[in-house]
């Protein structure tokens, strides 16, 4: 993976919306569009930004090339745990398939079809985010055992594996691993507990290299026609984990973050109800943002 070439091939312009595909779109989320190319999917990353679960007006140029490689960089690193969505030969065939759209590629992926698992696997190191929110109102990590004391942002005895639905709008709700188990079934779910678990251990090891602490991530699963599990979707991004620079950490506080943390924490302080339309981004919290999933593929992948 060329970091530099990557880099200097980012818009400086944000792409929000894709059009002129020859392809029926079949699904968008708040950041990817999926289209139907026959045998395939094509998943391919906008720049847009979502907080709050409100898309913001402003996306941030090159983030959803920048997603893409860092998913692509996970994916080679964690095959011999678990196979991923990515069609073999891939890169071939994403460039048949994107023939005169060529400035998608470094943004896409050409998956294989297959049936999502209802659920978010959620894996947590440290205690952040909404699982340091339900510690405090609980002293549990949503309705686990975890010690007594813990501070913000300290690492865990082990990780916890803490499943959420999955939500098409709104917000995952967590759930009990009784409850995921009975979701998925006891033959899935283990399979999913434990690759969870190995995935973020590997994340956690080469993360460890770059001087980058993984805190959380989450993954997502699907099968094929013949009940293979499969990792799909993305694979410890900044938008889907939690990444902190190693060399700042301190316990007992919120951390730096290479994510959209900035932009939530610029948004927090205004005087907006989180409900849409949601307010324009000032031209230093974007390129902020850029800097910070930009400094992450070069740290990561470098």
């Amino acid at each position: 993976m060329n970091i530099d070439a990557i880099v200097n091939a980012l818009p400086t312009e944000a792409l929000n919306t894709i059009s002129d595909l020859p392809y029926p779109k079949v699904a968008q989320g708040k950041v990817r569009e999926i289209y139907d190319v026959g045998n395939a999917l094509l998943m391919i990353t906008t720049d847009r930004i979502s907080a709050y679960d409100v898309i913001l007006p402003d996306g941030i140029p090159g983030k959803g090339a920048v997603l893409t490689q860092v998913a692509r960089f996970w994916f080679e690193r964690s095959s011999d745990l678990i196979e991923n969505h990515l069609v073999p030969d891939h890169d071939k065939a994403l460039a048949k398939v994107l023939k005169g759209h060529e400035e998608l590629i470094s943004r896409s992926m050409l998956v294989r079809k297959l049936k999502p698992l209802p659920v978010e696997a959620i894996v947590r190191g440290y205690l952040s985010g909404s699982g340091w929110s339900d510690y405090k109102k609980t002293g549990k990590l949503f309705g686990q055992e975890v010690p007594a004391g813990l501070v913000e942002s300290e690492q865990l005895p082990e990780p916890y594996f803490t499943p959420t639905t999955k939500a098409n709008e709104g917000h995952d709700m967590p759930i009990s691993l009784n409850e995921c188990s009975e979701i998925l079934g006891a033959d899935v779910y283990e399979k999913v507990h434990q690759v969870s678990l190995s995935l973020y251990r590997r994340g956690v090891e080469v993360a460890a290299a770059a001087g980058i602490i993984l805190a959380d991530t989450k993954f997502e699963f699907g099968l094929d026609d013949n009940g293979k599990l499969y990792l799909i979707d993305e694979v410890l991004t900044p938008d889907s984990s939690r990444f902190w620079p190693a060399d700042t950490y301190a316990k007992g506080k919120g951390q730096p973050s290479f994510d959209k943390q900035f932009v939530r924490d610029y948004l927090s302080g205004l005087d907006w109800d989180k409900t849409p339309p949601a307010p324009a981004l000032p031209a230093e919290v974007i390129s902020g943002t850029r800097e910070r999933y930009v400094t992450a593929l070069a740290k990561l992948a470098g």
